[in-house]
């Protein structure tokens, strides 16, 4: 099955997830592709530029604008009101590109929460309140393994090596996998 354009939810002065389900989304350059019960063929989500606070009804979002919801690929989250990582992200277990920059998530360690979602590789979060501690970067690249892309920036060896080295310096005698899982302390 093809999947088309993301299904575009951004500034609609959005506030509350539940209020999505009266919103028509924006047309954009490629045209949204609709089964036949009228949902759209995307695994694509865009929910930027709004008033977001929290992400409590964002499965309702997605069953009602998504043919297939389990598939959501790509969600565009950013420049919103968010202040923590909500545990509906970390179910979304085909999620591949997650923009959260320009909110505002103040401290890391909601990072960690993401590590759940086996097929991340992109994210953003530049523009949060985290951006200003000096273990940022190396904290997030550390705790996402599996990232090629943060902020923008791809993720080079020397950063994930690096990122590596700073994880067990601040971390010591945590059990850890190496890359071929057998586990040593750190």
């Amino acid at each position: 099955m093809m999947y088309g354009a993301p299904v575009d939810l951004s500034f609609k002065a959005i506030s509350n997830l539940e209020d999505t389900q009266s919103e028509e989304p924006s047309k954009g350059l490629r045209p949204l592709k609709t089964n036949s019960v009228g949902k759209f063929q995307s695994v694509s989500l865009r929910l930027n530029n709004n008033n977001i606070t929290n992400l409590y009804d964002l499965h309702k979002t997605m069953n009602h604008f998504l043919a297939e919801p389990s598939l959501l690929a790509w969600l565009d989250l950013s420049f919103n009101h968010i202040t923590n990582i909500d545990k509906v992200l970390c179910e979304l277990l085909q999620l591949r590109v997650l923009y959260l920059h320009g909110n505002r998530i103040f401290t890391l360690s909601e990072v960690d929460k993401l590590q759940s979602l086996p097929h991340l590789h992109t994210i953003t979060l530049h523009g949060n309140a985290i951006e200003t501690n000096k273990a940022y970067r190396n904290h997030v690249i550390s705790t996402l393994r599996g990232l090629k892309t943060m902020d923008f920036s791809v993720v080079t060896p020397q950063e994930r090596a690096l990122a590596q080295i700073w994880h067990h310096s601040n971390n010591p005698g945590i059990m850890s996998p190496n890359k071929s899982g057998m586990f040593f302390t750190r």
